[in-house]
């Protein structure tokens, strides 16, 4: 994996490939189902909803900031 992509501490299980993001910049794309599911082992569902959405998803990690796909439904 190339040394500049910014990985989201916790969650290599859901990582499903890389993708363009900002500036035409590649990065790492997470399953966003998976990521709840992981997040689900420690918190309920609601709770890790609500952590996702606030300190992953609405987090800026840099010019590499991972992007987070949902595979079904729209969320």
């Amino acid at each position: 994996m190339d040394s500049y992509l910014i990985k989201v501490d916790g969650f290599d299980e859901a990582i499903i490939g890389t993708a363009v993001g900002f500036n035409n910049l590649n990065c790492l794309a997470y399953d966003s189902d998976k990521v709840l599911e992981i997040l689900s082992r420690d918190m309920s569902q609601e709770q890790a909803e609500e952590y996702f959405h606030f300190n992953i998803v609405g987090a800026y990690y840099g010019e590499h900031t991972p992007v987070f796909v949902s595979m079904g439904a729209v969320i």
